[in-house]
C-alpha cells in the first residue's frame, strides 16, 4: 500500500459502536477515519430508541453491583456464552459510562425494567438515555445524520423524547398539551425551517448520536460518506488497511494500528439469513434502515479467516407494514414492540391460537414466533386481533388511533390488505383465513381474563415490564381489556428484527479471532458486526447499543495500549491495559 493515505485507526461503520470507537481512539491521541457506505451517518443507532443497557453503571447512588448484575445474567443466560467476554462487558461498562460523562455527554438513568423481571437480580434502573440534543450544534453535518423513522415522530415531523412517546402512545394525562407544545416548538424555529423541515430537536437515538458525534467532530475525526468496505488488506499476517469504494472508484487506506469493524449485522442479506437463521424471514421484515446492513464486514472478516458465533438469530421485534404516504407502491416497516401488548387485543397464530404473553419484551415475542413456527408451521406472520376500543386508543403499526386516523381516512387500498375489518369475529376470521370457532374461543378466553385480571395461559400483565406499557385506566389488569366492541380488526405481524445477534467471533478485548481462537492481528469488531455477549438473549432495553459502545470503547483502548506511544486521555482515564 505504498503511497496510500494512512490513519492510525480506520473504523468501518458510523453507528454507536463506530462512533464510540472513534471518540475513544481520538481522545487517546490516535488519528481516526470513519468510513460509512450510506449517504447519511449515524447508522441504525441514530434511527433507534437510543437506549443503553449498562448494569452497575454507577451514574447515581445505587445498590446495584457487579454481583447483582451477574445474579441476573447467570439466572437468565443459557447456551454457549463466552464468560470472559461477558465479564469484560459488565466490568468495563461503568468505565465507558464515566468516559461519556467526562467528555460532556448528558447520559441519565431511566426507570425501564429489565426484560425478564422474574429472574434473580432483575432491576429497573440499568437502562440509560441521553437528553435531548440540538442538532444544529453539528453545523454542516446537521442534515446529514440519518433521520429517525416516522414511528419516532408525530405526523412524521415532530420529534418525541421518551416521556413524550409514553404520553402520546398511552393517551396519558396531559397528552394533548404535550402534542401542542411539540407543534409550537417546531414552527417557532424559523431559522431551521429555512434550512430543512427536519426538527432540530434530536431525541432518542438521534440525541445519543448527536451528542457523541459533536465530540467526535470536535476531536478532528474524519468521516467519509458513500464509502463502502470492499475488503480487508492483509500484509505480513496482519490486517494493514481497507480497500473501499466511492461511487465505483476503488482505493486503499492504510491503518497503522488497527481496523475496527462496526458496520452492523447482515439482516438485509437474504442469502446470509437463509444460511444462518432457523426461520429466515424476509429482509423487508427488518426494522433497521432499508438495505443498509448487508454483512459486508462479516464477509470481509470471514475471507481473512475469522470465526463466527451466534449467527442463528436476530434481535427480534414484531413489525407491521403499511404503504408509504403519497407513494403507495412502496411500504414502510413499523415496529410494533408495544402495540401487541395493549389491552383489548390478542395475538394469534394462523390456527387462531395464542402462543405468547403479548406484552412481553419484543425479543421474547419474536423468539416465541420462531418457536411456534417451528412447532406448528402457522406463524410468521401471525395476527393482532383487536376491537373498536383498542382502535380508538392505540396504534397498530402505521395505523394511528381514530382521533388521528379514523376509518374514513384510511386509504381504500389498505383495507383487506394491510388492515382487515369486520362486524363480527366470524367475518373477520374468514377474511384472514383463521378458523372462526378457535378465534372466537380465544377471544372469549381473553374476555374472561380481562374480568378476573389473571391470564392463566401466559401471565400477561403480571409483571412490572408488562404493566409499564399497559393502560392504567383498565382494571384490574392494565394489559387485559375485553375484546367485545365491534367492529373487529386484524393486522398481520411479521417476525422482524432490529439487527442480527451474531457475527464475527471476538475475545474480551474486542479482537476478532480465527477458528483456532487466536486473535487476527490488528482486526477488531464491535456492535452487531460481532457476536452478542448474551448469545441468543436480550436482557434489557438497550442491550444492543450497550455492548456496541462498550466493546467499541474497549477496542480503541486496546489499540492505544498496544501501540505504547499514544497520549493520555484528556479526561484523565488511564489507557486500557496500560
Amino acid at each position: 500500500m505504498s503511497g496510500s493515505e494512512a490513519f492510525d485507526v480506520v473504523v468501518v461503520g458510523s453507528g454507536a459502536a463506530g462512533a464510540m470507537s472513534a471518540l475513544r481512539a481520538a481522545e487517546l491521541g490516535l488519528s481516526v477515519l470513519i468510513v460509512e457506505k450510506a449517504h447519511k451517518f449515524g447508522g441504525t443507532s441514530a434511527a433507534s430508541g437510543g437506549v443503553i443497557w449498562v448494569p452497575n453503571h454507577q451514574l447515581v447512588p445505587s445498590d446495584d453491583s457487579r454481583e447483582k448484575a451477574f445474579e441476573y445474567l447467570d439466572d437468565l443466560l443459557t447456551g454457549d456464552i463466552n464468560r470472559s467476554r461477558l465479564e469484560a462487558y459488565v466490568d468495563r461498562g461503568p468505565e465507558m459510562v464515566r468516559f461519556m460523562k467526562d467528555v460532556g455527554i448528558d447520559i441519565i438513568p431511566s426507570a425501564w425494567p429489565d426484560y425478564y423481571t422474574d429472574k434473580k437480580g432483575a432491576r429497573a434502573d440499568r437502562s440509560l438515555i441521553c437528553s435531548t440534543f440540538d442538532g444544529r450544534e453539528l453545523g454542516d453535518w446537521f442534515p446529514l445524520m440519518r433521520e429517525q423513522y416516522s414511528r419516532f415522530k408525530v405526523l412524521n415531523r415532530y420529534s418525541m423524547d421518551v416521556m413524550e412517546f409514553f404520553a402520546m402512545s398511552t393517551r396519558g394525562p396531559g397528552w394533548i398539551n404535550t402534542f401542542l407544545n411539540m407543534v409550537q416548538r417546531y414552527w417557532l424555529d424559523g431559522g431551521t425551517r429555512a434550512i430543512s423541515k427536519r426538527d432540530r430537536r434530536f431525541t432518542q437515538g438521534a440525541a445519543l448520536m448527536g451528542q457523541v458525534y459533536k465530540r467526535v467532530f470536535d476531536r478532528g475525526v474524519a468521516l467519509r460518506l458513500e464509502t463502502k468496505l470492499e475488503e480487508l488488506i492483509v500484509e505480513g499476517g496482519k490486517v494493514a488497511g481497507v480497500t473501499v469504494s466511492n461511487f465505483g472508484r476503488r482505493y486503499d487506506i492504510k491503518a497503522n494500528h488497527g481496523v475496527i469493524l462496526a458496520a452492523g449485522g447482515f439482516e438485509w442479506n437474504q442469502e446470509l439469513r437463509d444460511r444462518f437463521f432457523q426461520v429466515p424471514g424476509l429482509t423487508r421484515h427488518s426494522s433497521s434502515p432499508e438495505d443498509a446492513n448487508r454483512g459486508e464486514g462479516l464477509i470481509a472478516g470471514m475471507k481473512v479467516g475469522a470465526a463466527t458465533e451466534h449467527t442463528e438469530a436476530g434481535w427480534w421485534i414484531p413489525t407491521m407494514h403499511t404503504p408509504m404516504p403519497n407513494a403507495s407502491n412502496f411500504e414502510e416497516i413499523h415496529q410494533a414492540a408495544f402495540d401487541v401488548g395493549r389491552p383489548h387485543s390478542v395475538a394469534v397464530n394462523r390456527l387462531g391460537l395464542r402462543f405468547v404473553d403479548e406484552a412481553t419484551g419484543y425479543d421474547a415475542f419474536g423468539k416465541a414466533m420462531v418457536e411456534d413456527q417451528l412447532k406448528t408451521g402457522a406463524n410468521t406472520p401471525c395476527w393482532l386481533v383487536f376491537d373498536a376500543t383498542f382502535r380508538k386508543k392505540f396504534t397498530a403499526g402505521g395505523v394511528m388511533p381514530t382521533l388521528i386516523m379514523p376509518d374514513s381516512k384510511i386509504p381504500v387500498d389498505w383495507w383487506d390488505h394491510y388492515i382487515f375489518r369486520a362486524d363480527t369475529l366470524d367475518a373477520l376470521a374468514a377474511k384472514i383465513h383463521v378458523p372462526a370457532e378457535q378465534l372466537k374461543k380465544t377471544v372469549a378466553n381473553m374476555n374472561t381474563y380481562a374480568q378476573t385480571g389473571v391470564d392463566p395461559e401466559f401471565g400477561r400483565g403480571s409483571n412490572p415490564y408488562d404493566q409499564m406499557f399497559g393502560d392504567a385506566n383498565v382494571k384490574p389488569n392494565p394489559c387485559l381489556g375485553p375484546i367485545d366492541n365491534a367492529p373487529y380488526y386484524a393486522v398481520a405481524i411479521n417476525c422482524g428484527d432490529l439487527g442480527t445477534k451474531g457475527g464475527l467471533k471476538c475475545d474480551e478485548h474486542a479482537r476478532v479471532v480465527d477458528e483456532a481462537g487466536q486473535p487476527i492481528p490488528n482486526l477488531y469488531a464491535a456492535g452487531n458486526q460481532s457476536g452478542a455477549p448474551f448469545g441468543n438473549w436480550y436482557p434489557g432495553a438497550g442491550a444492543t447499543i450497550g455492548p456496541a459502545m462498550v466493546f467499541g470503547f474497549i477496542a480503541a483502548g486496546d489499540i492505544a495500549a498496544r501501540t505504547g506511544n499514544q497520549t493520555k486521555s484528556k479526561t484523565g482515564a488511564a489507557l486500557a491495559g496500560a
